[in-house]
Protein backbone atom coordinates (compact mmCIF):
# COMPACT_ATOMS: atom_id res chain seq x y z
CA UNK A 1 0.00 0.00 0.00
CA UNK A 2 1.35 3.67 -1.16
CA UNK A 3 0.90 7.12 -0.02
CA UNK A 4 -2.17 7.27 -2.68
CA UNK A 5 -3.96 4.25 -1.86
CA UNK A 6 -3.90 4.70 1.57
CA UNK A 7 -5.58 8.18 1.01
CA UNK A 8 -8.01 6.61 -0.85
CA UNK A 9 -8.40 4.49 1.62
CA UNK A 10 -9.14 7.31 4.45
CA UNK A 11 -11.27 9.04 1.72
CA UNK A 12 -13.53 5.75 1.19
CA UNK A 13 -14.12 5.45 4.84
CA UNK A 14 -14.95 9.53 5.56
CA UNK A 15 -17.43 9.15 2.67
CA UNK A 16 -18.89 5.80 4.30
CA UNK A 17 -19.26 7.57 7.91
CA UNK A 18 -20.82 10.59 6.25
CA UNK A 19 -23.14 8.14 3.65
CA UNK A 20 -23.89 6.32 7.31
CA UNK A 21 -25.21 9.66 9.54
CA UNK A 22 -22.20 9.14 11.81
CA UNK A 23 -20.35 12.32 10.19
CA UNK A 24 -21.48 15.39 8.99
CA UNK A 25 -18.90 17.61 6.75
CA UNK A 26 -19.38 20.67 5.33
CA UNK A 27 -18.91 21.19 1.82
CA UNK A 28 -18.46 17.29 1.58
CA UNK A 29 -16.14 14.85 1.57
CA UNK A 30 -12.31 15.73 -0.10
CA UNK A 31 -11.26 13.93 -2.89
CA UNK A 32 -7.63 13.24 -1.36
CA UNK A 33 -6.39 14.19 1.95
CA UNK A 34 -2.62 14.41 3.23
CA UNK A 35 -0.85 11.48 3.72
CA UNK A 36 2.80 11.04 5.44
CA UNK A 37 6.09 9.42 6.45
CA UNK A 38 6.29 10.39 10.41
CA UNK A 39 9.90 11.08 11.84
CA UNK A 40 9.75 8.46 14.90
CA UNK A 41 9.77 4.75 13.43
CA UNK A 42 7.38 4.02 16.57
CA UNK A 43 4.56 6.18 15.03
CA UNK A 44 4.01 3.43 12.32
CA UNK A 45 3.99 3.33 8.41
CA UNK A 46 2.44 6.48 7.51
CA UNK A 47 0.46 9.30 9.29
CA UNK A 48 -2.06 11.84 8.92
CA UNK A 49 -3.51 14.75 10.17
CA UNK A 50 -6.84 14.58 8.69
CA UNK A 51 -8.69 14.93 11.54
CA UNK A 52 -7.12 18.28 12.56
CA UNK A 53 -8.06 19.78 9.35
CA UNK A 54 -12.13 18.34 9.16
CA UNK A 55 -12.47 18.86 12.62
CA UNK A 56 -13.79 22.42 12.23
CA UNK A 57 -16.15 21.60 9.91
CA UNK A 58 -17.68 18.43 11.07
CA UNK A 59 -18.29 21.01 14.41
CA UNK A 60 -16.61 17.93 16.66
CA UNK A 61 -13.33 17.94 18.50
CA UNK A 62 -9.85 16.87 16.31
CA UNK A 63 -9.43 13.52 18.50
CA UNK A 64 -13.12 12.77 18.22
CA UNK A 65 -12.99 12.71 14.37
CA UNK A 66 -9.76 10.91 15.08
CA UNK A 67 -10.92 8.17 16.81
CA UNK A 68 -13.75 7.49 15.13
CA UNK A 69 -12.08 7.40 11.67
CA UNK A 70 -9.32 5.08 13.56
CA UNK A 71 -11.92 2.79 14.52
CA UNK A 72 -13.16 2.31 10.40
CA UNK A 73 -9.58 2.34 9.25
CA UNK A 74 -9.30 -0.87 11.58
CA UNK A 75 -11.44 -2.57 9.14
CA UNK A 76 -9.90 -1.57 6.16
CA UNK A 77 -8.52 -4.32 3.96
CA UNK A 78 -4.27 -4.03 4.13
CA UNK A 79 -4.32 -1.84 7.55
CA UNK A 80 -2.08 -3.59 10.49
CA UNK A 81 -3.09 -1.25 13.13
CA UNK A 82 -4.59 2.88 14.05
CA UNK A 83 -3.30 4.62 16.57
CA UNK A 84 -4.53 8.02 17.42
CA UNK A 85 -1.62 10.70 19.25
CA UNK A 86 -1.93 13.77 20.54
CA UNK A 87 -4.39 16.34 19.44
CA UNK A 88 -5.37 14.04 16.74
CA UNK A 89 -2.69 12.51 14.46
CA UNK A 90 -3.55 9.25 12.89
CA UNK A 91 -0.41 6.62 12.99
CA UNK A 92 -1.11 3.57 10.76
CA UNK A 93 0.44 0.27 10.29
CA UNK A 94 0.09 -1.25 7.19
CA UNK A 95 0.02 -4.84 6.51
CA UNK A 96 2.98 -7.00 5.51
CA UNK A 97 1.31 -8.45 2.49
CA UNK A 98 -0.03 -5.11 1.61
CA UNK A 99 2.98 -3.09 2.20
CA UNK A 100 5.02 -5.61 -0.10
CA UNK A 101 2.70 -5.54 -2.69
CA UNK A 102 4.74 -2.05 -3.70
CA UNK A 103 7.26 -4.04 -4.77
CA UNK A 104 5.48 -6.19 -7.48
CA UNK A 105 3.28 -2.69 -8.51
CA UNK A 106 6.80 -0.81 -9.60
CA UNK A 107 8.28 -4.01 -11.10
CA UNK A 108 5.00 -4.30 -12.90
CA UNK A 109 4.98 -0.83 -13.93
CA UNK A 110 8.96 -0.99 -14.93
CA UNK A 111 10.27 2.56 -16.41
CA UNK A 112 6.42 4.05 -16.45
CA UNK A 113 6.02 3.93 -12.36
CA UNK A 114 5.99 7.53 -10.88
CA UNK A 115 4.22 8.68 -14.29
CA UNK A 116 1.42 10.14 -13.50
CA UNK A 117 -1.65 12.32 -14.68
CA UNK A 118 -1.56 15.08 -12.55
CA UNK A 119 -0.91 17.84 -15.01
CA UNK A 120 -2.71 16.05 -17.48
CA UNK A 121 -4.05 17.97 -20.15
CA UNK A 122 -1.82 21.12 -19.54
CA UNK A 123 0.40 22.44 -22.28
CA UNK A 124 3.32 24.08 -21.15
CA UNK A 125 6.28 25.88 -22.73
CA UNK A 126 9.44 26.01 -21.04
CA UNK A 127 12.11 28.75 -22.30
CA UNK A 128 15.12 27.75 -20.70
CA UNK A 129 18.35 29.22 -22.42
CA UNK A 130 18.26 32.15 -24.97
CA UNK A 131 21.40 32.97 -26.26
CA UNK A 132 22.98 34.92 -28.82
CA UNK A 133 24.68 32.93 -31.38
CA UNK A 134 28.02 34.85 -31.98
CA UNK A 135 29.78 32.37 -29.28
CA UNK A 136 29.92 29.39 -27.73
CA UNK A 137 27.55 28.43 -24.89
CA UNK A 138 29.56 29.21 -21.33
CA UNK A 139 29.02 28.60 -17.56
CA UNK A 140 26.03 31.05 -17.40
CA UNK A 141 23.80 28.71 -19.71
CA UNK A 142 25.08 25.50 -18.07
CA UNK A 143 22.79 25.77 -15.33
CA UNK A 144 19.45 26.07 -17.01
CA UNK A 145 20.60 23.65 -19.01
CA UNK A 146 20.42 21.31 -16.05
CA UNK A 147 17.45 22.51 -14.41
CA UNK A 148 15.39 23.65 -17.62
CA UNK A 149 15.47 19.80 -19.30
CA UNK A 150 15.14 18.31 -15.68
CA UNK A 151 12.40 20.62 -15.10
CA UNK A 152 10.85 19.50 -18.53
CA UNK A 153 11.38 15.90 -17.63
CA UNK A 154 9.33 16.34 -14.53
CA UNK A 155 6.56 18.12 -16.08
CA UNK A 156 6.18 15.53 -18.59
CA UNK A 157 6.76 12.79 -15.92
CA UNK A 158 3.35 14.47 -14.02
CA UNK A 159 1.24 14.59 -17.61
CA UNK A 160 1.74 17.51 -19.34
CA UNK A 161 2.56 18.25 -22.69
CA UNK A 162 5.83 20.37 -22.50
CA UNK A 163 7.48 21.83 -25.17
CA UNK A 164 11.00 22.87 -24.75
CA UNK A 165 12.57 26.16 -26.14
CA UNK A 166 15.68 27.92 -26.80
CA UNK A 167 15.11 31.52 -27.83
CA UNK A 168 17.67 32.80 -30.64
CA UNK A 169 18.66 35.92 -30.04
CA UNK A 170 19.72 36.92 -33.49
CA UNK A 171 18.32 40.48 -33.88
CA UNK A 172 20.46 43.35 -33.23
CA UNK A 173 23.89 45.19 -33.89
CA UNK A 174 25.91 42.14 -32.18
CA UNK A 175 25.35 40.43 -35.20
CA UNK A 176 26.86 42.76 -37.31
CA UNK A 177 29.82 43.00 -34.68
CA UNK A 178 30.14 39.42 -35.06
CA UNK A 179 29.91 39.47 -38.72
CA UNK A 180 33.09 41.82 -38.35
CA UNK A 181 35.12 40.20 -36.48
CA UNK A 182 34.96 36.55 -38.36
CA UNK A 183 35.67 38.96 -41.66
CA UNK A 184 39.05 40.21 -39.42
CA UNK A 185 39.94 37.23 -38.69
CA UNK A 186 39.66 35.67 -42.93
CA UNK A 187 41.77 38.52 -43.62
CA UNK A 188 43.98 38.74 -40.97
CA UNK A 189 42.78 41.90 -39.48
CA UNK A 190 42.86 42.92 -35.91
CA UNK A 191 39.77 42.26 -33.99
CA UNK A 192 37.02 45.49 -34.87
CA UNK A 193 35.77 47.64 -32.01
CA UNK A 194 33.06 46.07 -30.01
CA UNK A 195 33.89 42.81 -31.84
CA UNK A 196 34.41 39.17 -30.65
CA UNK A 197 37.51 38.15 -29.56
CA UNK A 198 39.16 34.10 -28.36
CA UNK A 199 40.32 31.35 -31.31
CA UNK A 200 36.67 30.09 -31.87
CA UNK A 201 36.15 33.49 -34.37
CA UNK A 202 39.43 32.33 -35.65
CA UNK A 203 38.00 28.88 -35.77
CA UNK A 204 34.69 30.20 -37.42
CA UNK A 205 36.27 31.85 -40.13
CA UNK A 206 37.79 28.41 -41.56
CA UNK A 207 34.61 27.05 -41.05
CA UNK A 208 32.84 29.74 -43.46
CA UNK A 209 35.38 29.49 -45.95
CA UNK A 210 35.22 25.89 -46.14
CA UNK A 211 31.28 26.44 -46.48
CA UNK A 212 31.12 28.85 -49.09
CA UNK A 213 34.59 29.07 -51.09
CA UNK A 214 35.19 32.90 -52.27
CA UNK A 215 32.94 34.70 -49.70
CA UNK A 216 35.72 36.80 -48.10
CA UNK A 217 36.34 38.28 -51.49
CA UNK A 218 32.84 39.46 -51.91
CA UNK A 219 32.03 43.32 -51.96
CA UNK A 220 32.36 44.91 -48.41
CA UNK A 221 28.31 45.23 -47.63
CA UNK A 222 27.42 41.86 -49.61
CA UNK A 223 30.68 40.33 -47.92
CA UNK A 224 28.86 41.38 -44.22
CA UNK A 225 25.75 40.23 -45.01
CA UNK A 226 26.87 36.35 -46.53
CA UNK A 227 29.23 35.93 -43.57
CA UNK A 228 26.51 36.76 -40.91
CA UNK A 229 24.76 34.28 -42.14
CA UNK A 230 27.33 31.42 -42.68
CA UNK A 231 29.00 32.52 -39.25
CA UNK A 232 25.28 32.60 -37.93
CA UNK A 233 24.78 28.58 -38.91
CA UNK A 234 27.67 27.49 -38.07
CA UNK A 235 27.90 29.20 -34.31
CA UNK A 236 24.38 27.95 -33.82
CA UNK A 237 25.25 24.32 -35.16
CA UNK A 238 28.08 24.00 -32.58
CA UNK A 239 25.76 25.55 -29.75
CA UNK A 240 22.75 22.66 -31.00
CA UNK A 241 25.83 19.88 -30.78
CA UNK A 242 26.85 21.27 -27.64
CA UNK A 243 23.84 21.03 -25.98
CA UNK A 244 22.98 17.47 -27.40
CA UNK A 245 26.10 16.05 -26.44
CA UNK A 246 25.20 17.43 -22.20
CA UNK A 247 22.34 15.60 -22.73
CA UNK A 248 20.33 19.05 -22.96
CA UNK A 249 17.80 18.22 -26.39
CA UNK A 250 14.94 21.32 -26.82
CA UNK A 251 12.00 21.12 -29.11
CA UNK A 252 12.13 24.63 -30.02
CA UNK A 253 14.89 26.80 -31.62
CA UNK A 254 12.83 30.24 -31.70
CA UNK A 255 14.24 33.37 -33.69
CA UNK A 256 14.21 36.77 -32.64
CA UNK A 257 14.51 37.86 -36.52
CA UNK A 258 11.98 35.04 -37.52
CA UNK A 259 9.45 36.80 -34.83
CA UNK A 260 10.01 40.00 -35.99
CA UNK A 261 9.84 39.07 -39.77
CA UNK A 262 6.27 37.06 -38.97
CA UNK A 263 4.44 40.45 -38.47
CA UNK A 264 3.68 39.42 -34.61
CA UNK A 265 5.70 42.57 -32.77
CA UNK A 266 3.37 45.11 -35.12
CA UNK A 267 -0.20 42.52 -34.35
CA UNK A 268 1.09 42.95 -30.10
CA UNK A 269 1.33 46.41 -30.31
CA UNK A 270 -1.90 46.82 -31.86
CA UNK A 271 -3.90 44.61 -29.55
CA UNK A 272 -1.95 46.40 -26.30
CA UNK A 273 -3.88 49.41 -28.32
CA UNK A 274 -7.01 48.28 -28.66
CA UNK A 275 -6.96 46.91 -24.85
CA UNK A 276 -6.07 50.43 -24.23
CA UNK A 277 -2.70 49.94 -22.60
CA UNK A 278 -0.22 51.92 -24.02
CA UNK A 279 0.61 55.86 -24.76
CA UNK A 280 3.06 58.25 -26.38
CA UNK A 281 5.09 60.16 -24.61
CA UNK A 282 8.20 61.99 -25.44
CA UNK A 283 7.65 60.49 -28.99
CA UNK A 284 7.95 57.35 -27.59
CA UNK A 285 5.25 54.51 -27.24
CA UNK A 286 4.83 52.91 -23.83
CA UNK A 287 3.05 50.15 -22.04
CA UNK A 288 1.18 50.96 -18.81
CA UNK A 289 2.53 48.33 -17.02
CA UNK A 290 2.10 50.47 -13.52
CA UNK A 291 -1.41 49.42 -13.62
CA UNK A 292 -0.51 46.00 -12.84
CA UNK A 293 2.05 46.01 -10.39
CA UNK A 294 4.87 46.79 -12.41
CA UNK A 295 8.15 49.79 -10.60
CA UNK A 296 7.69 51.71 -13.70
CA UNK A 297 5.94 51.98 -17.25
CA UNK A 298 8.11 50.10 -20.18
CA UNK A 299 9.14 51.40 -23.15
CA UNK A 300 7.79 49.85 -26.25
CA UNK A 301 9.39 51.63 -29.25
CA UNK A 302 11.97 54.74 -28.55
CA UNK A 303 12.01 58.06 -29.39
CA UNK A 304 13.99 56.99 -32.87
CA UNK A 305 11.83 54.44 -33.74
CA UNK A 306 13.47 52.03 -32.63
CA UNK A 307 11.32 48.44 -30.92
CA UNK A 308 13.12 47.52 -27.53
CA UNK A 309 13.48 44.38 -26.12
CA UNK A 310 10.66 44.34 -24.33
CA UNK A 311 8.80 44.47 -27.31
CA UNK A 312 9.91 41.36 -28.54
CA UNK A 313 9.65 39.63 -25.40
CA UNK A 314 5.84 40.85 -25.93
CA UNK A 315 5.41 39.75 -29.02
CA UNK A 316 7.01 36.55 -27.79
CA UNK A 317 4.84 35.70 -24.88
CA UNK A 318 2.07 36.27 -27.23
CA UNK A 319 3.35 33.93 -29.96
CA UNK A 320 3.54 31.26 -27.58
CA UNK A 321 -0.05 31.95 -25.84
CA UNK A 322 -0.93 31.72 -29.96
CA UNK A 323 0.72 28.37 -30.45
CA UNK A 324 -1.68 26.99 -27.60
CA UNK A 325 0.38 26.62 -24.65
CA UNK A 326 -1.10 27.52 -20.99
CA UNK A 327 1.50 28.50 -19.01
CA UNK A 328 4.68 29.40 -20.38
CA UNK A 329 7.73 28.95 -17.69
CA UNK A 330 10.76 31.53 -18.01
CA UNK A 331 14.34 30.56 -16.38
CA UNK A 332 16.49 33.75 -15.90
CA UNK A 333 19.70 34.57 -14.48
CA UNK A 334 20.57 36.48 -11.42
CA UNK A 335 20.49 39.80 -13.11
CA UNK A 336 17.41 39.77 -14.15
CA UNK A 337 15.10 39.97 -11.01
CA UNK A 338 13.31 43.06 -12.18
CA UNK A 339 12.21 41.08 -15.10
CA UNK A 340 9.72 39.16 -12.82
CA UNK A 341 7.34 42.23 -12.24
CA UNK A 342 7.61 43.66 -16.04
CA UNK A 343 6.83 40.07 -17.23
CA UNK A 344 3.62 39.39 -14.86
CA UNK A 345 2.46 43.23 -15.62
CA UNK A 346 3.10 42.20 -19.72
CA UNK A 347 0.86 39.05 -19.27
CA UNK A 348 -1.63 41.36 -17.39
CA UNK A 349 -1.60 43.88 -20.06
CA UNK A 350 -2.12 41.75 -23.20
CA UNK A 351 -5.53 40.28 -20.77
CA UNK A 352 -3.72 37.56 -19.44
CA UNK A 353 -4.03 36.10 -15.52
CA UNK A 354 -0.06 35.57 -14.91
CA UNK A 355 -1.24 33.73 -11.85
CA UNK A 356 -2.41 30.83 -14.46
CA UNK A 357 0.02 31.72 -17.51
CA UNK A 358 3.30 32.61 -16.21
CA UNK A 359 6.05 31.49 -13.93
CA UNK A 360 9.56 33.40 -13.58
CA UNK A 361 12.32 32.05 -12.64
CA UNK A 362 15.46 33.62 -11.05
CA UNK A 363 18.51 31.42 -10.96
CA UNK A 364 21.66 32.30 -8.88
CA UNK A 365 25.21 32.32 -10.12
CA UNK A 366 27.31 29.25 -10.44
CA UNK A 367 31.33 29.10 -9.75
CA UNK A 368 33.53 25.96 -10.41
CA UNK A 369 36.77 25.55 -8.55
CA UNK A 370 39.57 23.57 -10.15
CA UNK A 371 42.80 23.24 -7.47
CA UNK A 372 41.44 25.63 -5.53
CA UNK A 373 40.97 28.17 -8.05
CA UNK A 374 38.44 29.53 -10.05
CA UNK A 375 38.05 27.33 -13.18
CA UNK A 376 40.22 29.33 -15.91
CA UNK A 377 38.79 31.10 -19.04
CA UNK A 378 38.41 29.39 -22.19
CA UNK A 379 41.54 30.40 -24.21
CA UNK A 380 39.17 29.02 -27.45
CA UNK A 381 36.21 31.21 -26.12
CA UNK A 382 38.12 34.41 -24.67
CA UNK A 383 36.62 35.55 -21.93
CA UNK A 384 34.35 32.79 -21.03
CA UNK A 385 34.24 29.01 -19.08
CA UNK A 386 32.80 27.55 -22.22
CA UNK A 387 30.30 24.44 -21.40
CA UNK A 388 32.26 21.85 -23.76
CA UNK A 389 35.74 22.92 -21.41
CA UNK A 390 33.11 22.04 -18.23
CA UNK A 391 32.08 19.25 -19.54
CA UNK A 392 35.55 17.89 -20.52
CA UNK A 393 36.99 18.73 -17.07
CA UNK A 394 33.83 17.54 -15.21
CA UNK A 395 32.19 15.21 -17.58
CA UNK A 396 28.38 15.35 -17.91
CA UNK A 397 26.54 12.72 -14.91
CA UNK A 398 28.69 14.62 -12.61
CA UNK A 399 28.11 17.62 -13.66
CA UNK A 400 24.30 17.77 -14.61
CA UNK A 401 23.69 15.65 -11.02
CA UNK A 402 25.68 17.93 -9.05
CA UNK A 403 23.48 21.29 -10.96
CA UNK A 404 20.39 19.57 -10.37
CA UNK A 405 20.35 18.61 -6.94
CA UNK A 406 20.00 21.97 -4.95
CA UNK A 407 17.24 24.59 -5.96
CA UNK A 408 17.57 27.21 -8.14
CA UNK A 409 17.84 30.58 -6.23
CA UNK A 410 20.61 29.13 -4.41
CA UNK A 411 24.21 30.18 -4.78
CA UNK A 412 26.57 27.45 -5.99
CA UNK A 413 30.06 26.61 -5.67
CA UNK A 414 31.23 23.27 -7.14
CA UNK A 415 34.73 21.85 -6.56
CA UNK A 416 35.43 19.93 -9.98
CA UNK A 417 37.83 17.57 -7.88
CA UNK A 418 34.77 16.60 -5.46
CA UNK A 419 32.51 16.40 -7.92
CA UNK A 420 34.12 13.82 -9.91
CA UNK A 421 35.64 11.66 -7.11
CA UNK A 422 34.80 7.89 -7.25
CA UNK A 423 33.76 8.06 -3.40
CA UNK A 424 30.44 7.17 -1.72
CA UNK A 425 30.98 11.01 -0.25
CA UNK A 426 30.07 12.31 -3.95
CA UNK A 427 26.58 12.60 -4.38
CA UNK A 428 26.05 11.59 -8.06
CA UNK A 429 28.70 8.27 -7.80
CA UNK A 430 26.57 7.28 -4.59
CA UNK A 431 23.26 7.32 -6.47
CA UNK A 432 24.78 5.48 -9.63
CA UNK A 433 26.87 3.22 -7.68
CA UNK A 434 23.65 1.86 -5.64
CA UNK A 435 22.23 1.48 -9.57
CA UNK A 436 25.32 -0.41 -9.88
CA UNK A 437 24.53 -2.65 -7.40
CA UNK A 438 21.18 -3.58 -7.40
CA UNK A 439 22.61 -4.25 -11.26
CA UNK A 440 25.18 -6.61 -10.00
CA UNK A 441 22.57 -8.17 -7.55
CA UNK A 442 20.12 -8.71 -10.45
CA UNK A 443 22.96 -10.90 -12.40
CA UNK A 444 23.85 -12.76 -9.14
CA UNK A 445 20.24 -14.22 -9.11
CA UNK A 446 20.76 -15.49 -12.93
CA UNK A 447 23.54 -17.09 -11.81
CA UNK A 448 21.14 -18.68 -8.67
CA UNK A 449 18.15 -19.63 -11.11
CA UNK A 450 16.74 -17.18 -9.18
CA UNK A 451 13.14 -15.98 -11.13
CA UNK A 452 11.16 -13.24 -10.31
CA UNK A 453 8.10 -14.76 -8.68
CA UNK A 454 5.03 -15.19 -10.91
CA UNK A 455 2.29 -13.80 -8.16
CA UNK A 456 4.41 -11.81 -5.18
CA UNK A 457 3.78 -12.66 -1.60
CA UNK A 458 4.51 -9.47 -0.02
CA UNK A 459 4.22 -10.56 3.69
CA UNK A 460 7.49 -12.16 3.04
CA UNK A 461 9.04 -8.94 3.20
CA UNK A 462 8.25 -8.23 6.62
CA UNK A 463 12.14 -7.61 8.10
CA UNK A 464 12.26 -3.87 9.73
CA UNK A 465 14.89 -2.88 6.45
CA UNK A 466 12.24 -4.54 4.03
CA UNK A 467 9.70 -2.29 5.35
CA UNK A 468 11.62 0.73 5.72
CA UNK A 469 12.85 0.04 1.80
CA UNK A 470 9.12 -0.42 0.58
CA UNK A 471 8.03 3.07 2.00
CA UNK A 472 10.54 4.27 0.47
CA UNK A 473 9.80 3.36 -2.74
CA UNK A 474 6.22 4.16 -2.70
CA UNK A 475 7.25 7.44 -1.83
CA UNK A 476 8.11 8.37 -5.52
CA UNK A 477 5.43 8.95 -7.41
CA UNK A 478 4.64 11.62 -4.58
CA UNK A 479 7.74 13.22 -4.99
CA UNK A 480 7.86 13.50 -9.18
CA UNK A 481 4.60 14.98 -8.25
CA UNK A 482 5.73 17.87 -6.13
CA UNK A 483 8.57 18.76 -7.95
CA UNK A 484 6.53 18.97 -11.07
CA UNK A 485 4.14 21.17 -9.30
CA UNK A 486 6.89 23.62 -7.26
CA UNK A 487 9.42 23.23 -10.35
CA UNK A 488 12.51 21.85 -8.19
CA UNK A 489 13.80 19.38 -9.62
CA UNK A 490 16.55 19.10 -6.83
CA UNK A 491 13.84 17.05 -4.85
CA UNK A 492 14.44 14.39 -7.19
CA UNK A 493 17.95 14.40 -6.42
CA UNK A 494 17.36 14.02 -2.33
CA UNK A 495 15.22 11.70 -2.72
CA UNK A 496 17.47 9.00 -4.72
CA UNK A 497 19.97 10.07 -2.36
CA UNK A 498 17.71 9.30 0.90
CA UNK A 499 16.69 6.40 -1.04
CA UNK A 500 20.10 4.56 -1.67
CA UNK A 501 21.06 5.12 1.58
CA UNK A 502 17.49 2.99 3.12
CA UNK A 503 18.63 0.32 0.09
CA UNK A 504 22.42 0.30 1.79
CA UNK A 505 20.92 -0.29 5.21
CA UNK A 506 18.93 -3.38 3.88
CA UNK A 507 21.36 -5.34 1.77
CA UNK A 508 23.82 -4.90 4.67
CA UNK A 509 21.21 -6.57 7.12
CA UNK A 510 22.17 -10.60 7.37
CA UNK A 511 18.23 -11.28 7.87
CA UNK A 512 17.65 -10.01 4.85
CA UNK A 513 19.94 -11.68 1.89
CA UNK A 514 18.48 -12.18 -1.40
CA UNK A 515 20.79 -14.94 -2.17
CA UNK A 516 20.64 -18.78 -0.82
CA UNK A 517 23.37 -19.31 1.93
CA UNK A 518 25.55 -22.28 1.28
CA UNK A 519 23.62 -25.61 0.28
CA UNK A 520 20.02 -24.11 0.75
CA UNK A 521 17.75 -24.29 -2.18
CA UNK A 522 16.17 -20.94 -4.03
CA UNK A 523 12.69 -20.38 -2.15
CA UNK A 524 10.31 -17.63 -2.02
CA UNK A 525 11.36 -15.35 0.58
CA UNK A 526 14.74 -15.36 -2.39
CA UNK A 527 12.27 -14.58 -5.26
CA UNK A 528 10.30 -12.17 -2.99
CA UNK A 529 13.87 -10.25 -2.32
CA UNK A 530 14.49 -10.44 -5.79
CA UNK A 531 11.28 -8.04 -6.89
CA UNK A 532 12.15 -5.40 -4.12
CA UNK A 533 15.96 -5.76 -6.13
CA UNK A 534 14.06 -4.63 -9.21
CA UNK A 535 12.01 -2.73 -7.81
CA UNK A 536 14.65 -0.38 -6.06
CA UNK A 537 16.57 -0.27 -9.35
CA UNK A 538 13.69 0.23 -11.40
CA UNK A 539 12.90 3.52 -9.25
CA UNK A 540 16.64 4.56 -8.69
CA UNK A 541 16.72 4.66 -12.86
CA UNK A 542 13.57 6.58 -13.13
CA UNK A 543 14.49 9.03 -10.89
CA UNK A 544 17.85 9.50 -12.91
CA UNK A 545 16.83 9.59 -15.95
CA UNK A 546 14.29 12.18 -14.94
CA UNK A 547 17.51 14.19 -13.96
CA UNK A 548 19.07 13.79 -17.56
CA UNK A 549 21.68 11.48 -15.38
CA UNK A 550 22.84 7.73 -16.56
CA UNK A 551 22.04 5.02 -14.56
CA UNK A 552 25.36 2.35 -15.21
CA UNK A 553 24.77 -1.18 -14.47
CA UNK A 554 28.98 -1.47 -13.65
CA UNK A 555 31.12 0.82 -11.98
Amino acid sequence: MNPAQLSATVVDALTSLVDEGALVLADGVPAEVTVERPREKSHGDYATNVALKLAKRAGVKPRDLADLLAARLRESEGIAAVDVAGPGFINVTVAAGAQGKVAADVVAAGAAYGRLDTLAGQKINVEFISANPTGPLHLGHTRWAVLGDAIGRVLAAAGAEVTREFYINDRGVQMNHFADSIIAAALGEPTPADGYAGEYIADLATAVGEREPGIFELPADERRVAVRAAGYAVQLAEQQASLAAFNTHFDVWASEVALHESGSVPDTLQRLKDLGHVYELDGALWMRTTDFGDDKDRVLIKSDGELTYFASDTAYYLDKRSRGFDHCIYLLGADHHGYVGRLKAMAACVGDDPTQTLDVMIGQLVKILQDGAELRLSKRAGTIVALDDLVAAVGVDALRYSLARYPADSPLTLDVAEITRNSADNPVYYVQYGHARTSQLVANAAKFGIELPDELDGSLLSHEREGALLRALAEYPRVVASAAELREPHRIARYLEDTVSVFNKWYDTKECRMLPQGDEPVGAVNRARLALVVASRTVIANGLDLLGVSAPERM
